[in-house]
C-alpha cells in the first residue's frame, strides 16, 4: 500500500529519538579509560576507579540492550593495564545478539522467561560467587532484565520449603501482564518470586565492587524498577506484592506454589529482599545513562528541524491505552481548531508506558492498541479528526508479543479499514489490533533495535 507523507515525518522524528539511545552510541559517549582509571561521565556526574585496586573485570549483564552495550565495552576494555584479566556474560533477547569477542551472551525468551533463561541466570550466578574483593564488576542492565534472567525461587527453613519452577514464573508473568498491572507492579510481584532480583543478586556479588550502567525501560526511572531492581535496594515488601496479586483478582489463577512463597513472606517467614543499608550495597554503584526523557528531546529537536511547532507533554505517561488515545485526540482536535496549547503545523510528543487489559485472545500489544482506539477516536467524528496523524511505538521495536514496534492512525488508514469492511470495535473487544493493522498496511516495523527506554507517542496536527 501507498504510504502516507505524514508517516514519513513521523518515522523521521521516531528514528531520530532511536539513534540518541542506541546503547553503543551512549557507552562509547560516557565510558572512557584515563590514566589507568575508568572513567563514567554522566550530565551531571562523574564516577572513577582506579583499575590498579583490581586483578580482573568482571561484565555482566541482562536485557535487551546488554549486548549491544557489551560490545561498546569491549572496544573500552581493550585498552586495559595489560595483565588485568577481563571477560564476562550478558543475556539478551532473541534476536538481539552482536559479535562479542570476549563477552559471552546467551539469548532467552521475553516477555515470558523460558529455560535459556533459567540456565543464562544460574551461569550468572555462579560468576558473580566467583568474584571477590579484587574483582571489578561491571552490570550492563536494560530493560527486559527481568523476565531474560528468571531465577525461580527456592528456600527451605524449619519445615518451610518453597521450590519454585519455570513454568510456576511463566504463569505469574501471564496472569500479571494480561491483568493491567503496570511495570512497576509487575516486578514487585517477580522480584519476591526471584534468587536474584530485588537485589539479592548484590549479595551473590559482595565482597566484589560492583558498577552497574543502566538503561531504563520505567516510567519515572525508578533503580529498583528497572530489570526488577537486580543491583537495588528494594523498597517493596511481600506484602505489597500479595496485595498486588490479590487486588487485580489473579491470586486464583497463579501457581499455588507461588502464592504461598508470597503468604509466607508477608508473614514475615522468608526473608525480605535487600532493603537500604543493608550490607550488600555498600560497594555498589548505579548508573543511569539513558532514559525516555532523552529520547523525548531528540524527538523534539527532529520535529523542529523538520519545521514544526512542538508540544512536549510528558515522559511520564501511564494509564489505559485506550483512555490515553482518547486524550491525544481531543488535545489533536483543540490544536488544530483553536491553536490551543500549540499552533500548527505542530508535533505533540510524549513518553512512559501505559498498559492493556487484556478481554480477548487477538494479537497485539499496547502501542497498536493506542492507535486502534485513536483510530475509533477518529471514526466518531471524521471532520473534527481531519489533519491528525498518530505513531505509537516502542522504541525496543517490539510491542507486546509481535515483530512491530507500534502502529500509525490517520484519515487515511481510517478509510482503509472502511475499504476493508474491518470493524475497529470487534477488533479492540478482542485485542486484535496487530492483524487490523496488518490488513491495511498501518504497522510500524523497525525489527529489534537493541535498546528500550518505554514508548513514544508521536501526534501531528496539520
Amino acid at each position: 500500500m501507498r504510504d502516507e507523507p505524514q508517516f514519513s515525518t513521523l518515522r523521521a522524528i521516531f528514528e531520530a529519538a532511536l539513534e540518541r539511545i542506541d546503547p553503543y552510541g551512549m557507552i562509547t559517549e560516557r565510558v572512557r579509560l584515563e590514566g589507568g582509571r575508568l572513567v563514567v561521565q554522566l550530565d551531571q556526574a562523574r564516577h572513577e576507579e582506579e583499575l590498579s585496586r583490581y586483578s580482573r573485570v568482571l561484565v555482566l549483564g541482562c536485557g535487551k540492550a546488554s549486548a549491544r552495550m557489551a560490545l561498546a565495552l569491549e572496544g573500552i576494555l581493550s585498552g586495559l593495564p595489560e595483565g588485568l584479566e577481563w571477560g564476562g556474560l550478558v543475556c539478551t533477547k532473541y534476536g538481539h545478539t552482536e559479535r562479542l569477542a570476549r563477552i559471552g551472551q546467551v539469548e532467552a525468551a521475553h516477555p515470558v522467561p523460558d529455560q535459556a533463561g533459567v540456565e543464562a541466570a544460574r551461569r550468572m550466578a555462579e560468576l558473580a560467587r566467583q568474584a571477590d574483593e579484587n574483582t571489578l564488576v561491571l552490570n550492563l542492565i536494560s530493560g527486559g532484565g527481568s523476565a531474560l534472567l528468571p531465577a525461580p525461587m527456592r528456600y527451605s527453613d524449619a519445615g518451610r520449603e518453597v521450590a519454585l519452577t519455570l513454568e510456576h514464573k511463566q504463569a505469574v508473568t501471564r496472569a500479571l501482564l494480561s491483568c493491567g498491572a503496570d511495570i512497576r507492579e509487575i516486578n514487585c510481584v517477580r522480584k519476591h518470586l526471584s534468587e536474584l532480583k530485588g537485589g539479592r543478586f548484590l549479595r551473590l556479588l559482595a565482597p566484589a565492587r560492583s558498577i552497574s550502567l543502566i538503561l531504563s525501560d520505567v516510567v519515572g526511572d525508578r533503580l529498583d524498577t528497572i530489570a526488577s531492581g537486580i543491583t537495588s535496594d528494594d523498597s517493596s515488601t511481600y506484602a505489597q506484592a500479595l496485595e498486588i496479586v490479590r487486588g487485580y483478582g489473579i491470586a486464583g489463577r497463579i501457581p499455588q506454589q507461588a502464592l504461598r512463597a508470597l503468604e509466607l513472606g508477608a508473614a514475615g517467614e522468608i526473608p525480605e529482599t535487600p532493603k537500604p543499608g543493608d550490607p550488600a550495597l555498600e560497594r555498589a554503584v548505579n548508573l543511569l545513562i539513558g532514559t525516555n526523557h532523552a529520547a523525548l528531546l531528540a524527538a523534539c529537536h527532529k520535529a523542529r528541524e523538520l519545521g514544526l511547532n512542538v508540544a512536549p507533554l510528558t515522559c511520564l505517561l501511564t494509564g489505559e491505552a485506550r483512555e490515553v488515545a482518547r486524550f491525544l485526540s481531543g488535545i489533536g482536535q483543540d490544536a488544530r481548531r483553536t491553536g490551543m496549547l500549540v499552533a500548527p503545523p505542530a508535533c505533540v510528543i510524549l513518553g512512559g508506558e501505559t498498559v492493556v487489559t487484556l478481554t480477548g485472545e487477538g494479537k497485539g500489544g499496547r502501542n497498536q492498541e493506542m492507535a486502534l482506539a485513536f483510530l475509533a477516536e477518529l471514526d466518531r467524528d471524521p471532520e473534527a479528526g481531519r489533519g491528525l496523524a498518530f505513531l505509537s511505538a516502542s522504541t525496543d521495536g517490539s510491542d507486546g508479543p509481535t515483530d512491530a514496534a507500534g502502529a500509525y492512525a490517520s484519515a487515511g488508514m481510517l478509510a482503509r479499514a472502511k475499504e476493508a469492511g474491518l470493524s475497529m470495535s470487534q477488533a479492540l473487544r478482542a485485542n486484535d489490533s496487530y492483524h487490523f493493522f496488518e490488513a491495511i498496511g498501518g504497522l510500524y516495523k523497525t525489527g529489534p533495535t537493541r535498546t528500550n527506554v518505554c514508548d513514544l507517542h508521536l501526534l501531528l496536527v496539520e
